[in-house]
């Protein structure tokens, strides 16, 4: 396998095309080198040339700081135009390595976090007729972005290509309140104000019969999580055409392969275990890497381990301590591009960094959960059931289905600074929730909750923050849970077979029982044990008024300037305890860090007024005194 493109950055639309060029090269130029996932190769953008008429080539070398930067400015789209000034013009550009790649037919761009380009992940697209098309596959793996400067439309895989092109970057208000509702900002906001993000599984088309107008785009759903209208039932009927599928996915994902070893990030749990016992039946070499959290945390590293004995892998633990988190704290943020709050983040950062030494492609288990209604999903069925016989409750089912984020939606009137607060109050976070929980695609309350997973945690959360970490540390990342035949047959399975009494999971545990040790496909699920409130009351203690000082959350304008002391003091109420106190102050720590790296804001004035400069022994001494 040869290196392919990992991003793309372009545009299209109506205007002088000399001056869209000069702010697409103007961009280029001020790339940062290790924005490139290409090991310290040269760095190249390269396009690829319209494939109609066309009245434009260029072709500009610059050397900076080392590095070859060659732009090789695409040719003019042009279609049934009589004069210049009335066809769109458009040009993309790619940042990574790429010589073989050929387009799908009227694509301009495509990218596949997997490296497998027979289904590109993010594309763009030119249609007669002047039709401008950007569009995403069902499982999120890939971004894509866009903003309206102009008459023109800028697109590109990564938010920070388009930041240089907004002439005053801001903070989305909606954005930063969905992030705080979810740890992660839901499609199609950014953080970012006039940046908007393709939804998963979804095009948007831009049709101007009219030219040199911009319209508003329409949206086209090209992949809808829908219930069958007839259910499988039978037991042994669901085992055997399960493993069918599971095959075939890891065939087709293995297929381009030739004798190179792969990557597994190897839990200990059911759905990377699955995985990587698939591709040990496939033949392939396969290294396991698993992280070590040290005596911090749940300890899992005890499961990976039989895990990798059983099938005969080698197995590397990867450490995942304070310090190594700290490390890597930053070049996280700077990978994850988007804010995002889950603190399994900068602990699969060390995983793929660690990968890297040994392989260029990674698989994972990720997608599992979604589709065979994992551990997360009991809560809501009681909710479910309880709202179906309690219709006028305290909460509807949406209301609950939020509270399983545990994030900070709630305590807005605590959480945000007086004009913010009145901002929000007019922002409805479950609206954000309507569509994926759709019960008229899916009646079912388990279908119905499967495909809120796909579509909420799985598309906008799991696999654009799995992908994004792997090709910042050069690899493509390959989730064989995420094919379209597999998901769509699991909306064929009865309620039953995917929750069987207590048993989450109970047909895929049933498919995969004789291909993994017993303890591990029955065993209890437990979400990755990130030692999140251990780090932050201890190791991160004096680093989190750093971090969260109130004087930069002050002069942000946005959160409480106080709202970390508030946390660890206990004022936030009594779900903000144990667990919880880490997850809240890193959605926070993380926001704080990419709003720093990402806006170029810098403020040198902190203030000392918080607990965070004492010894944290001192601190508790005084509030128990305080209390008395």
């Amino acid at each position: 396998m040869g290196d392919i493109p990992h991003n793309f950055f372009g545009y299209w639309g109506y205007g002088a095309q000399h001056q869209l060029e000069a702010l697409l090269t103007g961009v280029l130029e001020n790339l940062s080198p290790n924005l490139s996932p290409t090991r310290g190769e040269a760095l190249n953008f390269s396009s690829f040339p319209g494939k109609e008429k066309s009245n434009h080539r260029g072709h500009r070398e610059n050397y900076d700081s080392g590095n070859l930067l060659e732009i090789r400015i695409s040719e003019t789209f042009c279609l049934n135009c009589q004069e210049k000034d009335d066809f769109p013009v458009w040009n993309v550009v790619y940042i990574g390595l790429d010589r073989n790649y050929s387009l799908l037919k009227n694509q301009i761009a495509g990218v596949s976090a997997s490296g497998i380009f027979t289904s590109p992940d993010a594309w763009v697209s030119l249609e007669e007729n002047n039709c401008l098309i950007l569009g995403r596959e069902p499982f999120g793996k890939m971004p894509l972005y866009w903003t309206v400067q102009g008459q023109a439309i800028w697109f590109a895989t990564q938010l920070k290509l388009l930041l240089p092109i907004l002439q005053q970057p801001d903070v989305s208000v909606p954005g930063l309140y969905g992030y705080s509702c979810f740890s992660y900002v839901p499609t199609p906001l950014t953080p970012v104000t006039g940046v908007f993000a393709v939804p998963a599984g979804t095009e948007l088309i831009w049709r101007n019969p009219n030219l040199n107008i911009l319209e508003t785009p329409k949206s086209k759903n090209i992949n809808s999580w829908r219930q069958a209208p007839k259910q499988l039932t039978d037991e042994a009927t669901a085992i055997a055409q399960l493993q069918v599928l599971l095959k075939n996915s890891i065939e087709q994902q293995i297929a381009d392969l030739s004798d190179e070893p792969v990557g597994v990030f190897l839990s200990g749990g059911l759905d990377s275990s699955v995985v990587a016992a698939l591709l040990v039946q496939a033949g392939v070499k396969v290294r396991a890497y698993t992280l070590d959290f040290g005596h911090a945390g749940i300890p899992e590293y005890s499961y990976a381990e039989q895990v990798a004995e059983f099938l005969k892998i080698p197995l590397v633990k990867v450490a995942a301590q304070p310090n190594h988190i700290k490390n890597a704290l930053i070049p996280t943020v700077e990978a994850l591009d988007l804010p995002f709050g889950d603190g399994a983040c900068v602990p699969l950062y060390l995983l793929s960094q660690r990968a890297s030494q040994e392989t260029q492609i990674i698989f994972n288990g990720e997608g599992g959960d979604q589709l065979f209604a994992g551990w997360t999903n009991k809560p809501l069925i009681a909710a479910g059931v309880y709202q179906s016989e309690n219709p006028a409750g305290e909460e509807t089912f949406i209301q609950q289905y939020l509270r399983t984020f545990h994030r900070l939606w709630g305590y807005e009137s605590q959480v945000y600074q007086p004009e913010i607060y009145a901002e929000i109050e007019n922002l409805h976070p479950e609206d954000w929730l309507l569509a994926a929980l759709d019960a008229t695609e899916c009646p079912s309350l388990l279908h119905r909750l499967r495909r809120g997973g796909l579509m909420l945690k799985g598309a906008q959360n799991i696999h654009p923050r799995a992908s994004a970490l792997g090709l910042a540390n050069g690899l493509w990342v390959r989730s064989p849970f995420c094919n379209l035949d597999l998901a769509q047959w699991t909306f064929g399975l009865s309620g039953e077979l995917c929750l069987k009494g207590a048993c989450e999971k109970y047909i895929l545990k049933r498919a995969v029982e004789n291909w993994l040790p017993h303890e591990i496909v029955w065993r209890q699920k437990r979400g990755m044990g990130v030692p999140l409130t251990s780090w932050c009351l201890n190791d991160f203690w004096h680093q989190i008024g750093v971090w969260l000082n109130p004087e930069i959350l002050g002069a942000n304008n946005h959160f409480n300037p106080h709202i970390a002391t508030q946390i660890v003091e206990g004022k936030f109420g009594a779900a903000i305890q144990g667990r919880r106190i880490g997850e809240i102050l890193w959605l926070l720590i993380m926001w704080q860090l990419w709003r720093s790296h990402f806006l170029n804001e810098n403020f040198s004035k902190q203030s000392w007024n918080h607990p965070f400069w004492l010894p944290r022994w001192l601190w508790k001494n005084y509030q128990i005194i305080r209390n008395l």
